[in-house]
Formats: C-alpha cells, sequence, structure tokens
C-alpha cells in the first residue's frame, strides 16, 4: 500500500496513527470480553478502521456524523469518553442510553452524533433533515451520514439521497462497501459495478475512496467536504473496504470463500499504514511499543472504571418518565372573537398560528406547496411563509419522516403531512422506531408532527379510507389526537406544536367541509388527555371520538327520551380514564363506538380498562360497536354495511334494555 504524505506535517502523521490504532486495541479487548461472557455483542470494525477514523478526523466537531455499528473509530476519534462509552457496552448507567440498547445504538448531542438503529436505511433520512436545518440555519456545514453495501439497497437509500439531490442538501452518504451483507455477497445485493454508478441516477457528484488508506480516505474527504460546504449539494462517497470478520461475532465467516481474508489480510489499513510510518522515520519500533503499552493501559483503565459502576438501577416510573420528553402544559385561552368554520378551515389557521408562533417550523409533504395540498388546507401559505419552510416532497414518506426528525435534533419543528392516512405505512419504521423511541433511548426529543387525514364515508375506497389510529397507539413514546369539532382540531392542533415529542393527529376527512363550528381567531391550545363531555344524562355512557361522536350525536337527537353522557375523547393518547371511569360509575352502563374495526380497535383496550377499573359500577356488559373486520369497500351501500352507525342504534338498545 502507498501513502502520499504531501500535505500532512509529522505530528498530524502521528496524530493519524494514534487516532488509528485506538479502536483497533479497543477491538481486541472487546473480543476477548465477548469470549469471556463479559460483554453480550460485538460488531467487528476490524479492518475498517481507516473509513471511520478518516471521516472523524476531516468532519469538523460542531458537524453531525450519523455512523453505524462498525464505526466505533468515529466514536473514538470525536472524543467520546471511553469509560462511557465502555459503560454503554455494559448495559450500565453512565452509558448514553441508560441501559436500554447496546452498543452504537446510541447518540451524543456533545458530540454531534446520532447512532444508528437496527433498520439501517432510516439513518440517511434524518441525515436529510440535519442538513435541511443547517441549511435554512445559514451555517456553512456538511453532514455525513454512513450507510453499508447491503444497507444502501433498502428503500430508505433510495428516498433518502434522492431527497438530499432534488432539495439541494450539503449530505456526504458514505457507502462503506466491504463486500458483504452479513453472508450474503455484494453480487447478490446489486448489479452495477459500483456504488458511484449510481450518482449518476440522482443528478449527484460522486466520490470513490481507497476505504483502507488513512490518507487516501483524509485527502479524499477533505476534497468532498469542501464542496459539499462550498456549493452546500450532496456527494455520493464510497469507500472500498473489506469486513474481515462475522456481520457479528456469533454468525462467523465460514460462508467467506478460501483465502478471500488472507487476501484482504494485506490490505489492513493499520499494519500498513505503521509499517510506512516505521520505514519513512516517522515512527521508531521504540515508539510504536511505547505507544500501544499506553494505548491499552488507557483503554484497561477506563474499562475498569465502567466495570465499578453499579449495575443499572431503575424503577418502572423512571422508566415511564422518560418514554415521553417533558412538556409542561400551559394552558393560552382564546381571547379573539369566534368565526364560523369548517372544520378544514380550522386545522388550516391552526397550522397558520403555528407557523407564526414558532420560526424554526417546516411544513413538508407531497403536493402541500404552490397547490397547496390535495385538501388545499396549505393555500397560500407559500406567499406568506416561503418555500423554505412550506416545501413539496419527493414521493416518498420515510424519507420525509426521518428529515422531521432531523430538523429536531438541530432544534426546529416539523410538521409532515400524510396526504392520505393510509400512505403512512411506508414511513412505519421511522414513526414506531426512531421517532417515538428516540427520547427514550438517548434523550433526543423528536419535535414531529405527522398529520393523518383519515376515515371513510366518501366512497374512496381500501387504500385512501382506513382508520389506522390503532397502529400507532400501542407504540410507547407516540402521542394520538383525533379531534371531532373544528375548536378542538385547532387547539390541540397548536398543542401539538407545543408539544417537543412526536404527535400523531388524525383529521376525518368527511369532517373537513361537512360539519362547521365557532371557532377562536388568534392563538389558543387545549390539553391532550382531557376528554370532552358533550352531553350528559343518567341511562348510559357513550364514549367515541372523531366521526363517531357526530354519529352518537345524531342518535341522541333522533333518540331525545335517551338522556347519556356523551364523550368526546379528543385524544386516545394520552388518555382520560378519568372522565370515562366518573361517568361509568354514574350511569353503570357504557357502550363505545368508533368508526376503526372492531377486533383490536382501541374499543377493546379501553373496554378493558373499563372492565378493570369499574366492574362493580357495571349492569351489564361493557358493548363495543365498530366497522366490520374487513377492508374499507369501495361501493357506497358496501361501505354504508361497513361502517358501523346504523348498528350503534340497535346496541344501545340491546344495553339500555339489559
Amino acid at each position: 500500500m502507498k501513502f502520499d504524505t504531501s500535505g500532512f506535517s509529522k505530528e498530524e502523521l502521528l496524530d493519524i496513527y494514534d487516532k488509528l490504532l485506538l479502536p483497533r486495541l479497543i477491538e481486541e479487548k472487546m473480543l476477548i470480553l465477548l469470549r469471556q461472557g463479559k460483554i453480550s455483542k460485538w460488531f467487528s470494525g476490524y479492518g475498517q478502521e481507516a473509513v471511520s477514523v478518516g471521516s472523524a478526523f476531516v468532519m469538523n466537531p460542531d458537524e453531525y456524523m450519523l455512523p453505524m455499528h462498525r464505526n466505533l473509530g468515529i466514536f473514538t476519534t470525536r472524543g467520546v469518553p471511553l469509560n462511557r462509552l465502555f459503560s454503554q457496552f455494559q448495559g450500565k448507567m453512565n452509558g448514553f442510553t441508560k441501559g436500554r440498547d447496546r452498543s452504537f445504538h446510541f447518540g451524543s448531542k456533545e458530540h454531534n452524533i446520532v447512532g444508528m438503529i437496527s433498520h439501517l436505511g432510516p439513518q440517511m433520512g434524518i441525515a436529510d433533515g440535519i442538513a435541511l436545518a443547517t441549511k435554512l440555519q445559514k451555517e456553512n456545514k456538511a453532514t455525513l451520514v454512513v450507510t453499508g453495501d447491503g444497507g444502501a439497497s433498502e428503500g430508505d437509500f433510495h428516498e433518502s439521497v434522492n431527497t438530499a439531490a432534488v432539495w439541494d442538501l450539503p449530505v456526504i452518504f458514505m457507502i462503506e462497501n466491504n463486500q458483504w451483507g452479513l453472508s450474503t455477497p455484494s453480487s447478490e445485493q446489486f448489479r452495477c459495478d459500483q456504488f458511484i454508478d449510481k450518482g449518476i441516477g440522482y443528478g449527484m457528484e460522486t466520490e470513490q475512496i481507497d476505504g483502507n488508506n488513512i490518507l487516501d480516505v483524509i485527502r479524499g474527504l477533505r476534497n468532498v467536504t469542501a464542496r459539499v460546504r462550498e456549493t452546500g449539494k450532496p456527494v455520493l462517497t464510497e469507500m472500498i473496504t473489506f469486513r474481515m470478520r462475522g456481520h457479528e461475532e456469533a454468525s462467523g465467516t465460514k460462508y467467506y470463500p478460501e483465502g478471500l481474508q488472507d487476501e484482504w489480510a494485506k490490505h489492513d489499513p493499520i499494519v500498513n499504514y505503521e509499517s510506512f510510518l516505521v520505514e519513512s522515520g516517522v515512527l521508531t519500533e521504540e515508539d510504536k511499543e511505547k505507544k500501544r503499552k499506553e494505548l491499552k493501559e488507557l483503554i484497561n483503565a477506563e474499562w475498569n472504571t465502567a466495570l465499578e459502576e453499579p449495575e443499572v438501577s431503575s424503577s418502572i416510573e423512571d422508566e415511564l418518565n422518560d418514554v415521553y420528553a417533558s412538556f409542561d402544559f400551559e394552558e393560552v385561552k382564546p381571547a379573539g372573537e369566534k368565526n364560523e368554520m369548517r372544520f378544514v378551515d380550522a386545522v388550516s389557521d391552526g397550522l397558520r398560528e403555528a407557523m407564526k408562533k414558532h420560526d424554526g417550523l417546516v411544513l413538508m409533504g407531497q403536493d402541500i406547496a404552490e397547490y397547496g395540498g390535495v385538501f388545499k388546507i396549505t393555500d397560500g401559505f407559500v406567499e406568506e411563509f416561503g418555500k423554505e419552510r412550506v416545501r413539496n416532497t419527493p414521493l416518498c414518506e420515510s424519507a420525509i419522516l426521518g428529515a422531521g426528525l432531523g430538523l429536531s435534533i438541530k432544534g426546529q419543528k416539523a410538521m409532515v403531512e400524510m396526504q392520505f392516512a393510509d400512505f403512512v405505512s411506508e414511513g412505519i419504521t421511522q414513526i414506531c422506531n426512531n421517532l417515538a423511541k428516540i427520547h427514550y433511548r438517548w434523550g433526543q426529543n423528536a419535535d414531529v408532527v405527522v398529520r393523518m387525514p383519515t376515515g371513510a364515508g366518501v366512497g374512496a375506497g381500501p387504500y385512501h379510507s382506513q382508520s389506522n389510529e390503532m397502529w400507532f397507539a400501542h407504540i410507547p413514546g407516540l402521542k394520538i389526537a383525533y379531534p371531532a369539532f373544528p375548536e378542538d382540531a385547532k387547539g390541540l392542533l397548536l398543542t401539538a406544536f407545543e408539544d417537543p415529542g412526536p404527535v400523531m393527529f388524525f383529521e376525518h376527512k368527511a369532517l373537513y367541509r361537512s360539519k362547521t363550528g365557532n371557532v377562536p381567531e388568534g392563538y389558543y391550545n387545549q390539553p391532550f388527555g382531557k376528554a370532552s363531555l358533550v352531553r350528559e344524562g343518567e341511562d348510559i355512557t357513550i364514549v367515541t371520538y372523531g366521526m363517531g361522536v357526530h354519529w352518537a350525536m345524531d342518535y341522541l337527537d333522533q333518540n331525545p327520551n335517551i338522556n347519556a353522557d356523551l364523550i368526546d375523547l379528543r385524544t386516545l393518547v394520552p388518555l382520560d380514564t378519568e372522565t370515562v371511569y366518573q361517568s361509568v360509575q354514574k350511569t353503570s352502563k357504557v357502550i363505545i363506538l368508533h368508526e376503526d374495526t372492531l377486533f383490536g380497535g382501541f374499543g377493546a383496550e379501553l373496554a378493558a380498562q373499563i372492565t378493570e377499573h369499574c366492574f362493580e359500577y357495571l349492569d351489564g356488559p361493557v358493548k363495543r360497536v365498530a366497522s366490520i373486520d374487513s377492508p374499507v369497500p369501495f361501493a357506497g351501500n358496501l361501505e354504508k354495511e361497513f361502517l358501523p352507525n346504523e348498528r350503534f342504534a340497535k346496541a344501545v338498545k340491546e344495553l339500555l334494555d339489559y
């Protein structure tokens, strides 16, 4: 291996050597500890250290890096304290996740590092959001995100790279091409000769670098980072390297062809660089041994420091407290005059008030800019707030949800509109595994509101009509709002933007232009977790939300002899069980109505809680009325049969007669 030292001082060459050697010696220690059962798992970066160390050596400390599980050198070069790193490996409280996640599945705000999740690809969308924030904040910075030759097969790769290209985002997409995805060779992962060929399709500049030559890595990335900072545009960078050990140690390398590892061992980044320094007189044999001894002593000392820390001691209360970012709600009561508004206009007005209050709020979605969105909710927003903050997105969900998280990491707020709630399935990993878990894992808030036009009754068929709130109600870390009235839609939406955590905000499409209400002008908010008692009575308790509230109101208007407590939940998470329990204790009979299908719907959870906490007050079974357990049909007569509102009347009568 040849090393070109032009532009490097002797001191810098030795500094690079120190930084390159440290992760290798740590890994040697970890492999011993793994065999001793003192750590549970290890993902090896053996032979790939030059990629990690070189990239962290080049990137400025205030620029974000998003590494993967073979990038120990990024963490060490960035100066992450070894005792904390080792605490993380041991699952100790002094680690970065309080024992809640392992190895490199963490981030550090102090070191501008955003850790990975096991799904790999979603990391790249976050990089887009961070880069977008640096652009909006007029910072001359690059963002570097790492993925592998396997991870580059995922849809997130295409979505994120394409979005960065379309939006001219200063992102370095660094592909660690180590020839294998677990046991699958590159020949079974992709058909292109090299990853830089992909850049042409995205209209993006590319760079291919020998990832085992530390000086080539540093020189090449210095050119790339300078280009990205100067142009503000992304670059696709391919690092040619090799994974010397298994995907993780337990998987082994028996699937490697015989002699392959021996061939790549000749390209070992540390052995080659160390030999070069000795041969060129930059490093003496004595200094080499001394340096190895010093680093090993440091590693042992830091490991022992972490080892002496007590085991994680926590309580259920502590665990639950960290699921959601802290939010001290301060009520802002309506002060302006009330105007009659349609539901759709109240949502639009809420968005406009949020944009005025939060300078860092960015709206993202398909066709939401000049076109104003398919429901015209953001019509006129580009003229008022500009295209930087009201952004049309490519046809992708995952990358944009990830970008919302990236904006949040840089201190901004994001709204992501699903054109229809049904389409959210394309971004389920970002929502359920990134947005929902990131605060619990390492204390990073996800200040993202996901707007979800939902519901049937408009003849839109099975892919534009689903009620999918229960996809998310089960996921700790997500809050779910589902207003039924225009005034609540505006007030709850403004609260959603105040909340530093992720909120799924459901808006029933059939309510958009069919329901009106008196909505206060100006800014006000409403608390989450506080249900509304729409009607009061002694005979029965009706618990519902969204369109169900209007079905129940229509039924009660048609049956004035029935005196019911009608409870509009308004938010499903957090859930106002207190109001529900008080009503059930008063009426002794309860029926739950929702548009979602019956099996596994929200009514099942609510019925279980009522039965558990109010059993002695009940004078009849807890009834549930919901849509039938089928996809939403298109034809009007079939959709009418699918929905629960006509079956509701029969169920109420049966319960009252019980």
